[in-house]
């Protein structure tokens, strides 16, 4: 049985899904680099606060780092704004391979399927359920549960003990090179989704097992 763990944000969620309301609010020329900036702060906000033991819900980090952008872009954004920015966050849209990709490897009985994510459970279940793709979960595993984040050891132990498979079965599946190295690390497999030609994984730490450009080639993996 290959346990597959897809983690959410980047890789089964777009999180440029809210590009379209800072071209209406700050402009076209600054909306792509203040979506980049503000999605590079929530990770570290997220891992400073895990590496600190000063852990705060992934909202936190999301609506903490919208303010560090604010001020780094110098923008006015009124408080109507700032509120439709976060609740879009809640509701980003998923990739256009995500489904059919899903609905094809849900019909597999030699996989069993979970979301390992740094978002809370309420929050994903609400995305998955918006967008249709609830029900090809075997489980939400929310680092919420233990207070860390991802690519914290504890979290893929986590993950471990509740899906109840072992590090050699499972799979992490991430559009994130750093949660790739952070499950190589921990001992399980990782499969790095690179999206577009831009992405580069880092120079440094276990390769992943495999890399693909999108969802649609993982069934030929297994």
């Amino acid at each position: 049985m290959h346990t597959l763990a897809f983690d959410v944000y980047a890789t089964l969620i777009n999180t440029y899904g809210m590009v379209d309301l800072l071209q209406r609010y700050i402009g076209d020329d600054q909306a792509v680099p203040f979506a980049t900036l503000w999605r590079d702060k929530q990770l570290e906000y997220s891992f400073r606060r895990s590496m600190m033991n000063r852990y705060e819900p992934f909202y936190t980090c999301t609506a903490d780092s919208l303010q560090f952008c604010i001020e780094k872009f110098d923008v006015k954004l009124t408080r109507d704004q700032q509120f439709s920015l976060i609740k879009r966050y809640q509701s980003l849209p998923v990739f256009k391979d995500v489904l059919p990709a899903l609905a094809t490897l849900s019909g597999r009985s030699d996989i069993q399927m979970f979301a390992l994510t740094n978002g809370p459970l309420e929050d994903v279940e609400k995305l998955f359920d918006g967008d249709g793709i609830l029900s090809y979960f075997k489980d939400i595993i929310s680092a919420d549960e233990i207070r860390k984040y991802k690519p914290d050891p504890a979290v893929y132990q986590h993950f471990l003990e509740r899906s109840g498979a072992s590090a050699e079965t499972s799979w992490l599946i991430s559009g994130n090179s750093f949660d790739v190295i952070g499950a190589r690390s921990f001992g399980m497999q990782g499969i790095w989704i690179k999206r577009n030609l831009d992405q580069q994984y880092d120079p440094w730490g276990p390769k992943p097992t495999h890399m693909i450009q999108s969802m649609g080639q993982l069934e030929s993996l297994f």
